[in-house]
């Protein structure tokens, strides 16, 4: 459906602009959507009227597409030549409309006062709906802005607790790294201080400890340390002045720092700069060990001072190495005792005319170089030799002691007389009385002169091996006695053996052939093999050289934790009256 108007006048103007108001409501557009329109075509009509000339108003209703667009209303205000000359000066607008058709006499508007009055209020009423949904619209923009701002000022106020909580947790992660930074270095002090606590503890030998802190603190915590010990007089001569710090420190057994300026060390006292070393500080610590001053440990710093915590780590490893030193100390007193025990109870080889004799000793590399392996020889009252070898179960000075009480009382048996195997049941005998949970194993060989056989006894002894002219060896494995000590009567009984010119005797302890992998057979068939492989001559012109021979192969696979003896008898014609060599002690 379409409406046109001629619009000439501002009467034609107002009735057309009254015709499109009740025909936008005829056709249901909305208040809102008709006021806009209605004020938008009244101010185009106002422009048309300034202009001039007759203008065409025209109405069009669109009805709704196949596609479901809505109804629309179109309004086009144009001149009225319609040649489409004036083409920029035409106006278009629309508005949404109902799909109910208006009414056709509503496009009609009379000059009545009746008519026109009627229109104004129409459009005063519109006017106050649109002025009433305004008011609805602002007090909704008001409620909006003010939720917008309250919304505003919880976005603030997140913003600084967000803010906050920000710096908060920069400042926990800072306080965290320092925690895990200073963790670290607390962990490598530890570290540091356990390596180094095993690594003197590791020597019983108190010249390696000193040679061996300097090492473990240059360069890291030290620029430079030297240790003074105490009551070192040979490297008391041949050294400098010690500072006054390192006297002090001695003295009153407290750690001293020597420099220009304070260090504020804990537990260190503050001391003016040392006049040996006026440009460098210096922290002496002492060397202590139970409450008594041993030396000084006297360190420069890596760089211009130590660190507090470092300095508590330096006390305690000085501390440490106190101890080490002094345990060492200790030891190596013992060990000079035991040894001289040793070598007093292994007495010099008896010189016999046709008999050679040498003997080698080692006790167990661990722990005291003492032993209960014992070798002996020694004459009778009818001129016959009499060779021992004997292990006493266990090591250290009490093996030592009761070796030496089973060795004399041996010497005291046999100057009555007697075989082997007699001297061996009497010293079982006295064993089981003296130490009942003590046990001992013996070999006892007897060479009486002109007597071209060996008579031997053993009580629970590796057995001899004996090497013949000829270079053959034998292993001399008849039945032995038991050990000596055990809670058994019994009669150990003699052996013999030929014993031609030429002829070596190898008496042994267990620590020599047994091995804990291989047990003791492979061990005796090395040691046949080693004595068989010496020739006659060597055994004959050099018997401590073959001594030596026989044992250094055999001590190649040692584990070091237990006694070995061997004693070699070399008989010889019988010309002339051969030299005897000394016993050896060897480590």
């Amino acid at each position: 459906m379409t409406h046109t108007w001629q619009i000439t006048t501002v009467v034609d103007a107002a009735r057309a602009r009254i015709a499109i108001a009740r025909l936008a409501a005829e056709h249901g557009v909305p208040v809102l959507a008709r006021t806009r329109l209605v004020t938008a075509l009244t101010t185009q009509l106002r422009q048309c009227l300034t202009k001039g000339g007759a203008w065409r108003l025209t109405l069009k209703t669109i009805p709704p597409s196949p596609r479901g667009d809505q109804s629309r209303l179109w309004i086009t205000l144009c001149p009225h030549s319609g040649d489409g000359s004036d083409a920029d000066l035409t106006w278009q607008a629309s508005a949404p409309a109902s799909e109910r058709a208006g009414d056709a006499g509503s496009a009609v508007v009379h000059t009545r006062p009746a008519a026109l009055a009627e229109a104004l209020l129409s459009a005063d009423d519109d006017t106050a709906r649109v002025l009433e949904a305004l008011t609805e619209q602002e007090a909704l923009v008001a409620f909006h802005r003010e939720e917008l701002h309250q919304t505003n000022q919880g976005v603030l106020a997140l913003h600084a607790e967000l803010d906050a909580a920000g710096r908060a947790q920069q400042e926990l992660f800072a306080a965290e790294r320092a925690a895990r930074t200073e963790a670290e270095e607390a962990r490598r002090r530890l570290t540091f201080l356990a390596d180094a606590s095993a690594a003197l503890t590791a020597s019983l030998n108190h010249g390696e400890i000193v040679r061996l802190l300097p090492e473990l603190l240059i360069p890291t915590y030290a620029r430079s340390a030297d240790v003074w010990l105490l009551g070192d007089e040979e490297e008391a001569r041949g050294h400098a002045p010690r500072p006054a710090a390192a006297v002090v420190a001695a003295r009153t057994g407290r750690p001293q720092y020597a420099a220009a300026q304070p260090g504020g060390l804990p537990g260190v006292d503050d001391r003016p700069p040392s006049a040996l070393h006026p440009t460098r500080p210096l922290l002496c610590v002492p060397l202590s060990a139970r409450r008594t001053a041993l030396g000084v440990l006297i360190l420069t710093p890596p760089g211009d001072r130590w660190d507090p915590d470092d300095a508590v780590m330096l006390i305690e490893l000085a501390r440490r190495a106190g101890i080490a030193i002094d345990n060492a100390q200790r030891f190596e007193h013992s060990r000079d005792i035991a040894e001289t025990l040793q070598r007093a109870l292994l007495t010099d080889l008896p010189t016999t005319p046709g008999l050679r004799l040498a003997a080698r000793y080692l006790p167990a590399t661990h722990g005291l170089n003492v032993g209960g392996d014992w070798y002996d020889a020694f004459r009778q009252p009818d001129g016959s030799l009499i060779a021992v070898v004997g292990d006493v179960t266990g090591h250290g000075l009490h093996a030592a002691v009761m070796m030496s009480q089973l060795r004399t009382a041996l010497r005291a048996y046999a100057v009555d007389g007697g075989t082997p195997g007699q001297l061996l049941t009497r010293l079982h005998l006295f064993l089981h009385h003296l130490q009942p949970d003590l046990y001992a194993t013996a070999v006892i060989a007897r060479f009486r002169p002109g007597e071209p056989f060996l008579t031997w006894a053993a009580a629970g002894h590796p057995p001899p091996v004996l090497r013949t002219p000829e270079g053959r060896v034998h292993t001399l494995d008849d039945k032995p006695g038991a050990m000596l000590g055990i809670p058994l009567r019994q009669a150990i009984e003699d052996h013999t053996v030929p014993l031609p010119a030429g002829s070596t005797l190898a008496l042994y302890t267990d620590g020599l052939v047994e091995r804990r992998a291989q047990g003791i057979d492979p061990g005796i068939q090395r040691l046949t093999e080693a004595l068989s492989a010496l020739a006659l001559p060597d055994l004959a012109g050099d018997l401590e050289g073959a001594a030596d021979r026989v044992l250094d192969p055999m001590l190649r696979d040692s584990e070091g934790d237990d006694d070995v003896c061997l004693l070699l008898c070399h008989f010889d014609s019988g010309q002339g009256t051969p030299a005897v060599a000394s016993p050896s002690l060897r480590r």
